[in-house]
C-alpha cells in the first residue's frame, strides 16, 4: 500500500509541478503581450497627442506620468524605457503657448524610471543616452520669502540644454540652467548645474569637471587605457544587430582577461 501511495504522490507532485510551469509560462506570455500592446509608437493612437513622435520611436509600457503631449517632441528612432515620466506643464490640460517645451532628439535612449519635467524649455540633443532613474528639470522653487513654505513660493524656470552624444549616468540630477556641450559624460549620482564644455567628464555634488579634452594634449588627465575600438568600427558593429553586439561582447571579455593577466603579472613581479 505504501508503495502505491508513494507512486500516486509522485504522480500528483508531477502534475502540480507541470501546472505551476504552465501558469508561469502563461503569465509571462500575458505580461509580454500587455507590454507590447501598451507601448506608444507612431503606429498607435497615442502618437496623435504629441507635437512630434518620430519614426521608430517606442515608449515602453508601463509608462510613467506622460502629459502635456502637444508640447513634447521626440525624434526618430528614440527609445524610452518603462516607468519614464515626460511632462510639460504643472498638470494636464494647461495651454503652454506656441512653442515645444520638451524636445528630445533622435536616436536617444532614455533609461527606465527617468523623469523629464519641463515647464519652459528642455532640449535634449541627438544620440543622448541616460541610465535608469535620471531626473531632468528646468524648474525649481524659490526660497527667498522666509514666512512662506518653500513649496508654496513662486517657482523659477531656467532652460536646460543637453548636447548631442551625451551620456548621463544612473541617478544623476540635471538642474535648471544646466547646459552640457557635446559628448559630455555625467557620472552616476551627480547633481549638475551650470555650463560644461564639449568632451568632458563631470561628476560629484555639485558636479565639476573631472576630465576634459584639449586639442593639443588630448585627454587631461590622460586616459588609463586606449579605446577598445575606433568610432568607425563601433558604427559598423551597430548596424549588424545581435551579431555586432556579440563581437563587441567578445572584445570586452578579451580585454578584461588581458587586464586581469597584467594585474597578476604585476603582483607576481
Amino acid at each position: 500500500m505504501s508503495r502505491k501511495r508513494s507512486i500516486r504522490q509522485a504522480v500528483a507532485d508531477g502534475a502540480r509541478q507541470r501546472a505551476r510551469q504552465g501558469v508561469h509560462i502563461a503569465l509571462h506570455r500575458a505580461m509580454e503581450w500587455v507590454q507590447r500592446r501598451g507601448e506608444i509608437t507612431p503606429q498607435t493612437p497615442g502618437r496623435r497627442r504629441f507635437a512630434y513622435l518620430g519614426e521608430g520611436v517606442c515608449i515602453g509600457f508601463p509608462v510613467g506620468a506622460v502629459y502635456g503631449e502637444p508640447w513634447i517632441s521626440i525624434g526618430d528612432h528614440t527609445l524610452v524605457g518603462t516607468h519614464v515620466t515626460i511632462s510639460a506643464g504643472f498638470v494636464p490640460g494647461l495651454d503652454l503657448g506656441p512653442d515645444v517645451v520638451v524636445r528630445i532628439g533622435g536616436s536617444c535612449s532614455i533609461g527606465r524610471g527617468t523623469h523629464i519635467v519641463g515647464h519652459q524649455s528642455i532640449v535634449i540633443g541627438d544620440d543622448v543616452f541616460t541610465g535608469p532613474n535620471v531626473y531632468i528639470t528646468d524648474q525649481n522653487h524659490s526660497y527667498g520669502d522666509l514666512d512662506t513654505p518653500i513649496g508654496r513660493q513662486w517657482p523659477e524656470n531656467n532652460p536646460v540644454v543637453i548636447g548631442d552624444g551625451c551620456w548621463i549616468g544612473t541617478g544623476a540630477i540635471i538642474l535648471p540652467g544646466t547646459r552640457l556641450g557635446r559628448n559630455v559624460a555625467v557620472a552616476g549620482g551627480a547633481v549638475v548645474r551650470g555650463e560644461f564644455p564639449d568632451h568632458a567628464v563631470i561628476g560629484g555634488v555639485p558636479a565639476k569637471i573631472l576630465r576634459s579634452h584639449d586639442e593639443e594634449n588630448g585627454w587631461q588627465p590622460p586616459l588609463r587605457t586606449p579605446p577598445l575600438m575606433s568610432l568607425d568600427e563601433l558604427a559598423a558593429l551597430s548596424v549588424n544587430g545581435l551579431e555586432g553586439l556579440q563581437v563587441l561582447q567578445d572584445k570586452l571579455r578579451e580585454e578584461s582577461g588581458q587586464r586581469d593577466d597584467g594585474a597578476l603579472r604585476e603582483e607576481a613581479g
